[in-house]
């Protein structure tokens, strides 16, 4: 499957050395949530002295770049791939996490939206690959890391059969 790729991005792929930064923005929404929570992989500004923080100011799924910036974590990330034939699920490994985080994400009994997009440091309001509506699968880790499985919603949880033909739903089988 092709997909489009900005100019400053293919541009920053050809450099040998110094090239632009890829950065991946995630939005994790659940009804749990008073609102969305905002991460990015790379400390491209300094947000805050007191305490320390550092993110990335993009417009990206309508945030305010001034009040909502995505806010850095130490994570990897891996995007998903542009197979055809399969679905799109990516992975999030969050290192030297404390218990807290681990307790919230074991907290949560359905699953959590999650959008997930490739920016450039340079130019963080333009997306190069976006995926919307995954799925927080699982989440699994110990003390020094958690790792959260990103994709579709699994098959199993789809109800059998999926509809019902009555009058309602099917008027034309009940002429």
């Amino acid at each position: 499957m092709s997909r489009r790729v900005s100019v400053n991005a293919r541009t920053a792929f050809d450099a040998e050395t110094g090239g632009d930064v890829e950065v991946a923005l995630f939005v994790f929404e659940h009804s749990f949530l008073s609102e969305p929570i905002r991460l990015s992989t790379d400390p491209t500004e300094r947000l805050s002295a007191d305490p320390i923080m550092y993110g990335t100011r993009s417009s990206w799924m309508g945030a305010n770049p001034v009040t909502d910036p995505y806010l850095f974590v130490l994570a990897s990330a891996e995007v998903p791939g542009d197979m055809e034939d399969a679905p799109a699920s990516a992975t999030l490994v969050l290192e030297n996490v404390d218990n807290e985080i681990a307790a919230v994400l074991r907290s949560i009994v359905d699953y959590a939206t999650v959008h997930m997009a490739v920016v450039l440091a340079g130019s963080p309001d333009l997306i190069e690959v976006e995926y919307r509506d995954l799925k927080l699968v699982s989440a699994d880790g110990d003390a020094g890391e958690v790792r959260i499985a990103i994709g579709r919603r699994p098959i199993e949880d789809e109800r059998v059969p999926m509809d019902r033909f009555t009058k309602d739903r099917f008027p034309g089988i009940y002429r």
